[in-house]
C-alpha cells in the first residue's frame, strides 16, 4: 500500500511539475508578437537612458518574438514618466526606469505624485550606485573644507524637481549648511557641459554617471556617500551633526537601489515570472556585462521579490527624518 500511495505521490509532483513548466512556457509565448514600451523618466543621454536601453535590448533577447520600444517621457524630475508606468495597463506591457529619488517624493508626499511605490510591479534593479560630490576640474575647491569654508555660495547643478538629483542636493547642501546655490534643469549630461562652461562648479550624483568626466579631467571627487571606494572620504566621516547623518544615511539607502526597472501594479504572477526571468538572463549575460563595463555603469543586480522588499525598507522611515526631508526641502523655496 505504502509502495501505492509513495508512486502516486511521484506521479502528481511529476505533474505538478509539467503544469509548471507549461505555465511558464505560456508566460513567455506571451510576449511573441508583442510591443513592450520600455518608459525611460528623462531625456536620452545620462545613467538612466543608458541602463534603460542596455536593459530593454537584452530582456528583448530573453523574450523570444517580442519588440521592446523604449520612450522618453521626461519631466517633473521622473515624477511624469512613473505616473505613466504606474497608470499603464497591467498586461506586462509597459515597463520603464526612474530615478530613487522618487521614494523621497513619495515619503513627503509631494505634489504631482500619483504612484504608491510600494504597490509597483518590480522587476529588478540593475545597480548599486554611491552618490559622490563632484567639483569643476577649475574649480580651486579640493576638498570639502573648502567647501564649507567659502565666502560666498557657489552654483551646484541639479536634474528638475522631484529627481534623486534634486532632493539629495538639496536636502544635503541645506542639511549641512554648505554655500551652494542650487541650480535646477540639469538633465541627461547638461550638468557635465555646464561645468565644463563654468556656469556651476559642483553637483551631488551617482559616482558611475561621472566617473569619465573625472577620469577625462574635467572634474574631481572630494566625498562619497555609501560604496565600498577607499579613494575618497566618506561624507558621514567629515559630519558631526545627528540629524545631517540621519540624512545622509538615507541618501546611503537610495544608493543601493538604483537603476530600477518596474511596472504597474497588479501584473499577472506569470507574466511577472517571466519578466523577471528575461531581465535576470540580461543582468546574468556576459555581453551585457561587457558593454555596461565599457560604459563604465556598474552592475550588481537583484530581483523581483528582492527589490519590493527593499523599496519597502526605504519607504519605512521614522516621523523624524520624514520631518527632517520636508524641512530641508522648504527651506531651499524660501
Amino acid at each position: 500500500m505504502n509502495t501505492i500511495w509513495k508512486q502516486l505521490g511521484t506521479a502528481c509532483l511529476a505533474l505538478g511539475a509539467t503544469a509548471g513548466a507549461a505555465m511558464a512556457d505560456d508566460a513567455v509565448d506571451f510576449f511573441k508578437g508583442k510591443t513592450v514600451n520600455y518608459i525611460v523618466a528623462t531625456a536620452p543621454g545620462g545613467g538612466y537612458d543608458s541602463y534603460g536601453r542596455l536593459v530593454a535590448e537584452y530582456m528583448q533577447r530573453n523574450l523570444p518574438g517580442s519588440t521592446f520600444v523604449v520612450k522618453n517621457m521626461p519631466g517633473a524630475g521622473h515624477i511624469i514618466g512613473t505616473n505613466a508606468i504606474y497608470a499603464s495597463k497591467a498586461d506586462g506591457l509597459t515597463l520603464g526606469t526612474f530615478n530613487t529619488g522618487l521614494i523621497y517624493n513619495q515619503l513627503i508626499n509631494a505634489n504631482g505624485v500619483k504612484f504608491d511605490l510600494s504597490k509597483m510591479s518590480w522587476i529588478g534593479k540593475a545597480a548599486s550606485d554611491p552618490r559622490v560630490i563632484v567639483i569643476a576640474a577649475q574649480s580651486p575647491i579640493k576638498s570639502f573644507a573648502d567647501l564649507t569654508g567659502q565666502k560666498t555660495p557657489v552654483n551646484f547643478a541639479t536634474a528638475g524637481l522631484g529627481s534623486a538629483s534634486y532632493v539629495e542636493t538639496v536636502m544635503l547642501t541645506n542639511s549641512l549648511k554648505l554655500p551652494v546655490k542650487n541650480l535646477t534643469g540639469y538633465n541627461g549630461t547638461d550638468d557635465q557641459l555646464a561645468m565644463r562652461r563654468g556656469e556651476v562648479i559642483g553637483s551631488i550624483a551617482s559616482r558611475s554617471s561621472y566617473a569619465n568626466f573625472v577620469e577625462n579631467g574635467y572634474g574631481r571627487f572630494i566625498a562619497q556617500i555609501g560604496g565600498n571606494d577607499k579613494d575618497l572620504p566618506q561624507l558621514a566621516s567629515l559630519v558631526t551633526d545627528a540629524k545631517a547623518l540621519g540624512l545622509i544615511n538615507l541618501v546611503q539607502s537610495q544608493g543601493d537601489i538604483s537603476r530600477l526597472t518596474a511596472g504597474p501594479p497588479g501584473i499577472p504572477a506569470d507574466r511577472m515570472g517571466a519578466l523577471i526571468g528575461a531581465y535576470k538572463k540580461a543582468m546574468e549575460d556576459k555581453e551585457l556585462q561587457a558593454r555596461a563595463e565599457k560604459l563604465e555603469r556598474p552592475v550588481e543586480p537583484a530581483y523581483g521579490e528582492d527589490v519590493a522588499k527593499a523599496i519597502a525598507t526605504a519607504l519605512n522611515q521614522s516621523d523624524e527624518t520624514k520631518q527632517l526631508l520636508a524641512e530641508a526641502l522648504k527651506s531651499d523655496k524660501k
